[in-house]
C-alpha cells in the first residue's frame, strides 16, 4: 500500500492513473505476516466494507479505510498494470520491486507502436510520514517532466538534478517501448 494518493496529483493538474503490479491486492493486516489479500477487480466498496467489518477501529486508525474511501470515489476497483494496454510517456514506481515488475512486463510484451516510455523509480517507504514527503518530491518531479520541451533529451538532466538534491533517495530510470 502506498499512501501517496492519485487525487493529490490530479488536484495539481496531472493526468495520472494508478495500478498495482503484484499477483493480488495486498493491504496491511493486523500484523506484517497477515496482510489482507484481494483479487484485482474486487471493488473498493467490498474491500472497504470487509475491513470495516473485520476491525473498524484498527483500519480507521491506520488510515486504510480513509484511503479506500478516497479510492472508491475515483474508480471502482484496483487495477493490475500487467492487464492494461494503455500507453504512457512516463511510468513512476515508488518501490524497486514494482519497478522491476513493470520493466519485466514491458519487455515481455510484443512491441506494437514503438512509442517509448520512461520508467522511473523513486523509493518511498510505505508509511504516512515518508509518503507525505515523497508525494511532494514526486509532484515536483512530475512538474519538471511535464514542463520539458523535449522529454527524451531533457530527462537525464532532470533526474540528475533530483539525484543531487536528494542523494539518499534511490532513483532508477530506463526506457522501454510499446
Amino acid at each position: 500500500m502506498r499512501f501517496v494518493t492519485a487525487s493529490r496529483f490530479r488536484k495539481r493538474g496531472f493526468d495520472i492513473q494508478s495500478y498495482g503490479s503484484g499477483n493480488q491486492v495486498k493491504l496491511p493486516g493486523p500484523s506484517a505476516d497477515k496482510p489482507n489479500c484481494y483479487e484485482f477487480g474486487t471493488s473498493y466498496d467490498f474491500i472497504y466494507n470487509d475491513l470495516k467489518k473485520k476491525d473498524n477501529q484498527f483500519y480507521t486508525q491506520n488510515g486504510l479505510l480513509n484511503m479506500l474511501d478516497r479510492n472508491r470515489r475515483t474508480k471502482e476497483a484496483p487495477q493490475r498494470f500487467q492487464l492494461e494496454r494503455v500507453e504512457f510517456d512516463v511510468i513512476l514506481a515508488l518501490e524497486e520491486r514494482v519497478y522491476d515488475q513493470i520493466i519485466e512486463d514491458l519487455h515481455t510484451r510484443e512491441e506494437e507502436s514503438g512509442h517509448c516510455v520512461h520508467v522511473i523509480n523513486i523509493d518511498i517507504q510505505d508509511n504516512h510520514e515518508e509518503a507525505t514527503i515523497g508525494a511532494w518530491l514526486v509532484c515536483d518531479m512530475c512538474a519538471k517532466l511535464e514542463a520539458a520541451e523535449d522529454l527524451d533529451n531533457e530527462i537525464d538532466e532532470i533526474l540528475a538534478e533530483f539525484e543531487s538534491k536528494h542523494p539518499k533517495r534511490n532513483f532508477l530510470h530506463t526506457i522501454c517501448f510499446y
